[in-house]
């Protein structure tokens, strides 16, 4: 009688045990699961600067953004391209700049124009090139976009406005300080590039 009791006992205390320790591990493993989350939330956070005064702002993912950022991409890399002034220095740093944003079809293009003269002319004449985005259409499951713009050209005696249609594709890359989007235009042509109004200048 005393050794069942003495049985029972033991396995009463072996049961108490093995509740402590499956216990001890749900709550281990409960406040693990909880830090990582408390973590992974405060990361989504950030806290920016508006001048002196932090602003707590949520981080999202690149499929969030997408959308966004392919229209900012395209648009700045157009403002890259098209934006010219009549300062060899100043052409170079610009395409300099625009073709991170771009694979070799935007070297092509550069290339072109410089064989045809277009740059040493805008030297000459010191015509100045300011490009206007109207809109841009992207096509997210093709990753497909159209770029609708107008350029203004000034010269000396007259200013000449342009309608602007470029399409191509953009690919996922990773960010770097000279492409902030991640991303970079491939297979990238123009569709219209054509004159809409020339108005002479009243001055000259």
């Amino acid at each position: 009688m005393v050794i069942k009791n003495l049985e029972n006992k033991i396995k009463l205390v072996g049961i108490i045990c093995t509740a402590f320790l499956i216990g001890c591990i749900l709550i281990s493993v409960s406040s693990i699961w909880t830090a990582r989350t408390m973590v992974t939330d405060a990361q989504k956070k950030v806290y920016v600067l508006d001048g002196n005064v932090p602003i707590l702002v949520n981080r999202t993912t690149m499929e969030e953004t997408l959308d966004v950022e392919a229209k900012s991409h395209v648009e700045m890399f157009h403002h890259y391209f098209f934006t010219l002034a009549p300062d060899d220095k100043y052409i170079k740093h610009t395409m300099e700049k625009a073709m991170y944003f771009i694979d070799e079809s935007g070297l092509a293009q550069y290339n072109t124009l410089k064989e045809r003269g277009f740059y040493s002319n805008i030297l000459g004449t010191s015509a100045v090139f300011s490009i206007f985005c109207d809109s841009i259409r992207f096509d997210k499951p093709n990753m497909e976009f159209t770029y609708y713009g107008r350029q203004r050209i000034e010269r000396r005696s007259n200013i000449l406005m342009r309608e602007l249609v470029t399409t191509g594709k953009l690919m996922q890359v990773p960010r770097t300080e000279n492409n902030p989007h991640g991303l970079l235009i491939v297979n990238w042509r123009t569709l219209i590039n054509k004159d809409i109004e020339q108005k002479t200048k009243s001055n000259y």
